[in-house]
C-alpha cells in the first residue's frame, strides 16, 4: 500500500511546506485539492518546476465539481503524471430517484473511459449531499457501471455524515471497485485529525486487509490543524493501523 496526503493550504508558505515535507514525513504522494493545481492548468511545466520537488507530488487530482471540470484538468493531469482523478460529483442528492442515479452512473462511466484515454483512472468520491450518499445509492450506482470503468474512493467521515455506520461492510461489499481511501476522522459535526475524533478505525483497517487492498490510502486532513503537525500525526496513525490489522 502507498500512503498519500490530501490537505488544503491557505497560504503560499503552507503550500510550500506541504510539497517540500510530505516525502520526508513518510508519504508516497499528494492528492491535490483544486486550489493547489488550478493556477497551473495552462502551464504544467511551471507546476513541475515550482512545486514537484518529489515524486508523487500530483499522484491524484481532486475535482469538486462537474464532468466538464474533470475534462478541463485532463491535459494537465497527464502532463504532471497524475495517476487518478478523484471526482466529487457536485450534484444535489435531493429529489433523485434510483433511475436518476443510474443515468448519472452511465454518464460518469463514459467519463471514466475518457480519463483512461489520458492514462489516468477516474475514481468516484462519494460525498454527503451528493448523488452517491446513502448505502443503497452505492448499489444502484455501481450496478450500472460496466467493468472497471471507474473506481471508488471511500471517505470515512462522509460515510459517517451520511448515516452509514457499517463502514467495514461497505468496504468488503465494494472491494472489487475500491481503488482509493480518504481516511478522515469526525466528531461533534467537525472533521478531526486522524485519531482524535470518534470514528473507530480498527474495523476499517481490518476490512482493508481482508479485501487484499494494495493501493493508495490517503489521509484527507481537513481539520484545520497545523500543516506539519497534522502531516506527522496522520502518517503515524495510518502506519500503525496498517501494521496492526
Amino acid at each position: 500500500m502507498r500512503l498519500a496526503l490530501s490537505k488544503p493550504t491557505h497560504s503560499d508558505e503552507d503550500t510550500r511546506l506541504l510539497f517540500s515535507r510530505f516525502h520526508e514525513v513518510g508519504y508516497d504522494g499528494l492528492q491535490l485539492k483544486m486550489p493547489q493545481y488550478i493556477p497551473y492548468l495552462d502551464d504544467p511545466d511551471r507546476f513541475l518546476g515550482e512545486l514537484a520537488e518529489h515524486p508523487g507530488s500530483a499522484s491524484a487530482l481532486i475535482v469538486n465539481g462537474t464532468t466538464d471540470q474533470v475534462r478541463e484538468v485532463l491535459p494537465f493531469g497527464r502532463a504532471v503524471g497524475a495517476e487518478r482523478i478523484v471526482f466529487c460529483h457536485c450534484l444535489s442528492r435531493d429529489g433523485l430517484a434510483a433511475d436518476d442515479i443510474r443515468g448519472i452512473a452511465r454518464s460518469v462511466a463514459d467519463l471514466g473511459k475518457e480519463v483512461g484515454g489520458y492514462g489516468m483512472r477516474l475514481s468516484l468520491h462519494h460525498h454527503y449531499g451528493h448523488p452517491v450518499m446513502h448505502r443503497q445509492d452505492f448499489d444502484v450506482f455501481f450496478d450500472e457501471v460496466p467493468g472497471d470503468a471507474i473506481g471508488l474512493t471511500v471517505d470515512t467521515a462522509h460515510l459517517v455524515k451520511s448515516g452509514i455506520s457499517d463502514m467495514a461492510g461497505l468496504i468488503r461489499d465494494f472491494g472489487h471497485v475500491v481503488d482509493n481511501f480518504h481516511l478522515k476522522d469526525f466528531a461533534d459535526g467537525e472533521f478531526k485529525v486522524l485519531g482524535t475524533g470518534s470514528i473507530d478505525f480498527e474495523p476499517v483497517f481490518a476490512a482493508i486487509a481482508e479485501i487484499g487492498y494494495a493501493g493508495w490510502i490517503s489521509a484527507d486532513e481537513e481539520s484545520g490543524a497545523g500543516t506539519v503537525e497534522a502531516m506527522v500525526q496522520c502518517c503515524d496513525f495510518m502506519r500503525a493501523g496498517i501494521r496492526e490489522s
